[in-house]
């Protein structure tokens, strides 16, 4: 399964890592490996509550847990519910975010692409397709999105986060981390904003500061398993393996986090990537 963008409204910056990966070498190539691998084990995406609290309540577990198999399922069934009644915004909204996760990200900027047509002014529809467009690589039309669903006067921090994202994609980090700190300053200790602004330094290779910003997200008020899941990476990513799957474990099953761990292992004696981030953050270190 391929990962989705996650960093729309509440979740990690997944698909973010996987759009670098052309450009990628050393440790931004490690870094996509493993999002990938934590994509697959866990579906970890960002998930709108509004949008996918049924299909949660539904299967009795979060979407972030769900295996591919009952992914597939949610699909099939949020598809039938879709083809009855296209327009339905909060069936579309379900049915993309599941295709999202299911790694379907063209199909699911399909559904959001005729949601924005018949809803042009609604702020969620247009924040969902902003994520759908940055999910297929698009990022301009997708930061283009997001800013026509912010309210100047009234600033949502989902979407201040959402554009942060886009622009991190960009190689805009420093605007990127002022739109963060903004989404703060309206939520404070947000884990999702904090998650997000991890994941920045980790885009830009300062694994040390990534982890802070992890671990304050993954003991605010709220977190869940995507944020911990992300802290987990950043931990690995360090070599502290043992550690990683002690923190991946939390809510995966035993065998998706020794999976993840292991793929992190494979990638990181790949090409002497392992060696490579070592002397990468020996450079950091001494500049």
């Amino acid at each position: 399964m391929a990962a989705v963008w996650p960093a729309g409204t509440d979740g990690d910056l997944a698909q973010m890592l996987t759009n670098h990966s052309a450009k990628a070498t050393g440790k931004r190539l490690v870094t996509v490996a493993f999002a990938l691998a934590l994509a697959a084990g866990i579906s970890g995406c960002a998930t709108d509550k509004m949008a996918t609290g049924s299909v949660s309540r539904a299967s009795g577990k979060p979407l972030e847990t769900m295996s591919s198999a009952e992914l597939d399922s949610a699909a099939r069934s949020l598809g039938n519910a879709y083809t009855r009644d296209t327009n339905n915004k909060s069936v579309a909204l379900q049915y993309a975010t599941v295709l999202q996760m299911d790694g379907r990200s063209d199909q699911a900027l399909a559904v959001m692409r005729k949601l924005a047509i018949a809803h042009p002014k609604d702020r969620d529809v247009l924040a969902a397709y902003g994520k759908a467009l940055a999910g297929v690589g698009q990022l301009e039309p997708a930061l283009d999105a997001v800013r026509r669903a912010q309210t100047p006067e009234y600033p949502d921090w989902k979407l201040l986060s959402a554009e942060g994202a886009i622009l991190d994609q960009l190689g805009q980090a420093d605007e990127a981390r002022q739109l963060y700190r903004k989404a703060l300053d309206l939520k404070p200790n947000e884990p999702s904003i904090l998650s997000n602004l991890g994941m920045s330094y980790v885009l830009a290779g300062d694994l040390k500061t990534a982890e802070t910003y992890m671990r304050s997200a993954s003991e605010a008020s709220g977190a869940d398993s995507r944020v911990r899941q992300n802290l987990a990476l950043v931990v690995g990513l360090q070599g502290r393996f043992q550690e990683a799957e002690a923190i991946a474990s939390q809510e995966l099953s035993p065998e998706q986090a020794q999976a993840n761990i292991a793929y992190l292992r494979g990638m990181l004696s790949q090409q002497n990537a392992w060696n490579q981030l070592k002397k990468e953050d020996k450079q950091t270190n001494t500049n």
